[in-house]
């Protein structure tokens, strides 16, 4: 999975008011072989990913055999990039793209994706993001920035390498889940890696930890 991830072009000039960061081929399959094969929920499903990027999320759910994606992100350049990923992989047939705010995507879908910004240029950037996956979705796999620095954490996740570790949730993602109607099902801490990509970054590399929440919608 992580071979097929990596053949999928990235941003090419990626923005930080978007929080465009790429997530890792490390994190993308870590999250979609549990969506896939732990929990059921990729394999002829209907998937949906909101702020799709270049595709890595839409495109792996199709080559693991989803029934139908459909992606969408608000820029354009990443949407075409995704769409020449889609041809290179031989999946254009099973991914549709779309150009929009995620509020353009209406219905209804088996399993949402997302890696959402998170909120660190624009505070609770990833909350509009968690509210359309609840209202469209039956299940969301959806990733944020852990609420704390924990370097007790961090160091379980560097030694334990490629881990998936359960904790507790955030309490405001917690109550803001509820009130759209969602019932967290766990939340798995990862260890995240970004090269340098803009100005103020002052590392060549970041470690820092993400929590991918697995939401039901309730009902």
């Amino acid at each position: 999975m992580e071979l097929f991830l990596s053949r999928i072009k990235p941003h090419p000039s990626p923005q930080a008011s978007l929080e465009q960061y790429t997530v890792s081929e490390a994190i993308a399959a870590k999250v979609l072989y549990l969506a896939a094969y732990s929990n059921g929920d990729i394999i002829g499903k209907t998937v949906s990913d909101l702020g799709c990027g270049t595709g890595r999320f839409a495109l792996t759910a199709a080559y693991l055999g989803a029934k139908s994606v459909v992606g969408v992100d608000i820029d354009k350049v990443a949407i075409n990039i995704a769409s020449e990923n889609s041809k290179r992989a031989a999946l254009k047939a099973n991914v549709q793209w779309v150009v929009g705010d995620v509020n353009v995507i209406t219905g209804s879908f088996d399993t949402v994706l997302q890696n959402p910004p998170f909120g660190v240029q624009k505070l609770t950037a990833d909350r509009k993001f968690l509210k359309k996956a609840l209202e469209i979705g039956k299940v969301v796999y959806s990733i944020h920035h852990h609420p704390r620095m924990d370097n007790q954490l961090m160091k379980r996740l560097k030694s334990n390498h490629g881990s998936l570790l359960q904790v507790g949730a955030s309490p405001f993602i917690e109550k803001f889940i509820e009130k759209h109607h969602g019932v967290i099902k766990a939340v798995y801490a990862m260890l995240m890696t970004i090269p340098r990509m803009f100005d103020f970054h002052t590392k060549m590399r970041h470690n820092f930890i993400v929590d991918l929440y697995v939401i039901k919608k309730s009902g």
